[in-house]
């Protein structure tokens, strides 16, 4: 069993950053893809990045290419996404899934998920 937990949103300014944690319990989430997605309200869920169990291959949606950097640390069990020049249209509860077998961008792809964590940016 993985239960991810997410840290690190916040109110942040258009053009600054965050850098979002998603950290697991579980042997399995170090040899498995980890996916964040977001959701705005009255919006659907929508994927963000994603990345493989060994940190080779990573995916972004085109929203946030250049912008975001996916990473993981196994040592520590944990996956980043770190924000750049974040814009109002980023505001989202941004959300953890873990256990894919490989980095899809489809929900169905993960079998565990985390509570999210909030980030507005302002304009």
């Amino acid at each position: 069993q993985v239960q991810p937990v997410e840290s690190g949103g916040g109110l942040v300014q258009a053009g600054g950053s965050l850098r979002l944690s998603c950290a697991a319990s579980g042997r399995t989430f170090g040899s498995s893809a980890t996916g964040w997605f977001r959701q705005a309200p009255g919006k659907e869920r929508e994927f963000v990045a994603t990345i493989s169990w060994s940190g080779g291959s990573t995916y972004y949606a085109n929203s946030v290419k250049g912008r975001f950097t996916i990473s993981r640390d196994n040592a520590k069990n944990t996956v980043y996404l770190q924000m750049n020049s974040l814009k109002p249209e980023d505001t989202a509860v941004y959300v953890c899934a873990a256990g894919g077998r490989l980095p899809g961008t489809r929900s169905n792809a993960y079998n565990y998920w985390g509570q999210g964590t909030q980030v507005t940016v302002s304009s």
